[in-house]
């Protein structure tokens, strides 16, 4: 397993669980410093980032682009995969899709979360659904292309009625006709949702493309409650050899947080 810490570019979720927030530079020197051998961005937008420039920082610090996040899609656009308006969802899709052709020359994944969107009294459950397995569909081929699978989150029940648990996660994927998208295990929607969640992580198999290592109060790990011996034995059982991704709050500040992430994960990942 491989470390990762997300970097947020968006002035307008300052505030929310990403560690960094100071510049793709500044983000990537603490990066190496510490010894991550990856970053997951969460931009604006595809043109929010000179590629070159990003490959030139990546190769400098000897750092990976392990994800792309979708998510401004829903901050700054209110775009969801699941509106009621057919034009909408094509204008969340095309975002997806520019944030897939954005991170899959650096063999990075783009992932879906807060953009799934919800059910409510103008789509209800089976229809939001549907249009969320269309999207996943028609973006996982999309994602293709680039040797990357596209990366779906179950998120907990104050941000999502779509789906919230790892089994719910699971039957999703395995009613797609596309085997290119693949299950972000969040371990702070985790704690909330499931009732086991190393069970969970079992449960999710070969499906589990992605984890966010967090704590149970989205702080950074070792600031919480979760124990985490089951869950990297799990993760070894089902033979997971990506990230964990340190997607938390800063706390108490962004340097602190990523030292402390990283103790941990040198931690846990040599505990036996």
């Amino acid at each position: 397993m491989k470390s990762c810490i997300t970097v947020s570019l968006v002035e307008e979720a300052r505030g929310g669980p990403f560690v960094l927030w100071d510049g793709l530079r500044a983000a990537c020197e603490l990066s190496a410093r510490l010894g991550y051998d990856a970053i997951e961005i969460f931009a604006p937008g595809p043109d929010a980032v000179d590629p070159e420039e990003l490959k030139n920082l990546l190769a400098d610090h000897s750092l990976e682009l392990a994800a792309v996040g979708t998510g401004a899609g829903w901050v700054k656009h209110q775009l969801q995969l699941a509106d009621a308006d057919a034009t909408k969802r094509q204008q969340a899709k095309d975002f997806v899709r520019s944030m897939i052709d954005f991170g899959g020359p650096f063999g990075a994944f783009a992932i879906i979360g807060s953009m799934q969107g919800r059910h409510d009294a103008t789509v209800d459950k089976p229809t939001a659904l549907g249009y969320l397995a269309e999207a996943l569909e028609e973006l996982g081929e999309h994602a293709a292309q680039y040797n990357v699978p596209l990366i779906y989150e179950p998120l907990n029940r104050y941000e999502t009625n779509q789906v919230n648990t790892v089994q719910q996660g699971v039957e999703l994927l395995e009613g797609l006709s596309t085997g290119n998208v693949k299950l972000l295990c969040d371990l702070f929607h985790m704690q909330i949702e499931e009732r086991n969640v190393a069970e969970a992580l079992k449960t999710g198999g070969q499906h589990v493309g992605h984890i966010h290592f967090v704590d149970s109060n989205r702080r950074p790990v070792g600031e919480g409650h979760m124990d985490y011996r089951d869950i990297i034995a799990a993760l070894r059982s089902i033979k997971y050899e990506g990230y964990l991704s340190a997607e938390a709050f800063p706390y108490p500040t962004p340097q602190i947080a990523a030292e402390q992430t990283m103790r941990a994960y040198d931690y846990w990942t040599s505990a036996t």
